[in-house]
């Protein structure tokens, strides 16, 4: 049992470098590109929400792709299993794409398409890659798993920080192939590494579909839409409410920095240096919590602690102030982070649809990318640049009512699951 024991942790220890790393690379990219591109449009648009809405509407095209994606990847039969060939064609297309970024930035027209073209393709696959997770980690496991995960992520907000400080003021177009050249370097690991036909997901959906029929997207959605337990449609709702303040205080943090806080576009990229480090700190604690009290409390209470991050930086309006409520907030992030869609995997009525359910998760997270920009930047016009953090502490308090629903639905209709 030991040996059995070890043996397990050792693969699980396995995939979750392999996500780790997939994750890692695909966020390098988005970091940047959330960090780097909003000062690229500024050059040729003045309004925030307009910024704003074309910042988030990249994102629109994955909530149509990525559940369809998902769900194409959950019935996929290969040799190399039903998720890797997808991110073999992906993840080099997406690095060329990102690449072309900085050489069309004279244009507009020429940007928003080649935005609009990386957005595509990256979308298509970035649920894809989430999904190797679940495919092997059992779900008692997937909390500690993904912390690792969301700890990838979190160092690729350093990385594009640190771009923005040493290099992208003097080398734009060199920043933005760095990102690229990790993308393609994660994507031969993976190739050579991985194969997902050997996941227990994988044999348990073989198994399952000699006796069923394959699961449509829409057919998935009905069951969650007509389910008398609301608590998967409420958590996607508390889903695209986070992910829209979490996408603004992003995809707006340069621009602020540099009208209220008078600092550079590097200064300004470098803001969320250090709430990278407090996001790695809190990350894996915020797993053992979640998995020792409950990932729904937990949960709560890491987003309200976000919410204060964010009003503390618009009490403390200086850089110092700034950096120490972003610290807090992405503190805080990270208990939703890393717990939101391991509940929602956990939901799954079967393994077969894992890629679906984490398709309808980025559903929920790009569909507040797409509006919570505009609908921030749209409040900014109104209110001014010094109140940015503040309308983003709102729109993260409504994502706290939210999940606290969904709590309460759970001790009422919860029948044993692992959340």
């Amino acid at each position: 049992m030991t040996t059995t024991s070890s043996t397990q942790r050792m693969r699980t220890g396995r995939i979750t470098f392999f996500v780790s790393l997939a994750v890692f690379a695909q966020e390098s990219t988005w970091n940047l590109y959330d960090a780097q591109v909003p000062p690229l449009l500024r050059e040729h648009i003045g309004s925030a929400a307009l910024v704003g809405l074309l910042m988030g509407m990249d994102n629109l095209l994955g909530i149509f792709i990525q559940p369809w994606m998902g769900n194409r990847s959950d019935n996929t039969r290969t040799s190399w299993g039903r998720r890797i060939p997808y991110l073999v064609v992906g993840m080099p297309l997406a690095a060329l794409l990102f690449l072309t970024i900085p050489h069309v930035a004279a244009s507009l027209p020429l940007l928003i398409v080649v935005m609009f073209s990386y957005a595509l393709v990256a979308n298509s696959f970035k649920p894809i890659a989430e999904s190797l997770l679940p495919d092997f980690i059992p779900p008692q496991r997937r909390s500690r798993a993904n912390a690792v995960v969301k700890i990838a992520s979190s160092l690729t907000v350093m990385v594009a920080a640190l771009i923005s400080i040493f290099l992208i003021d003097d080398y734009p177009r060199l920043s933005f192939a760095i990102p690229a050249v990790l993308m393609v370097a994660s994507m031969v690991v993976l190739a050579a590494k991985v194969r997902d036909n050997q996941s227990s997901a994988y044999q348990t959906a073989l198994d399952e579909e000699r006796e069923q029929q394959d699961m449509r997207v829409r057919d998935t959605v009905r069951d969650i839409v007509k389910d008398a337990d609301r608590s998967r449609l409420l958590l996607i709702v508390s889903i695209l409410l986070f992910g829209g303040a979490w996408a603004a205080s992003r995809a707006l943090m340069t621009p602020y920095g540099m009208e209220v806080l008078d600092m550079s576009r590097g200064e300004a990229g470098g803001l969320t240096l250090p709430s990278g480090v407090a996001f790695i700190v809190a990350a894996y604690p915020v797993a053992r919590l979640a998995e020792r009290f409950g990932r729904l409390r937990v949960m709560m209470v890491g987003m309200t602690v976000f919410a204060a991050g964010m009003v503390l930086g618009t009490v403390v309006q200086t850089p110092t102030g700034a950096v120490v409520g972003l610290c807090v907030a992405a503190a805080g992030a990270s208990s939703f982070l890393v717990n939101a869609v391991v509940i929602l995997w956990n939901l799954a009525p079967s393994d077969r649809v894992v890629g679906t359910y984490t398709g309808l998760y980025t559903v929920g997270w790009v569909s507040g990318g797409f509006l919570g920009p505009a609908a921030v930047g749209g409040m900014v016009d109104l209110t001014g640049w010094p109140l940015l953090l503040l309308d983003v502490a709102i729109v993260a308090m409504l994502a706290v009512l939210v999940v606290a629903r969904v709590n309460a639905l759970q001790r009422r209709f919860s029948s044993g699951r692992v959340l």
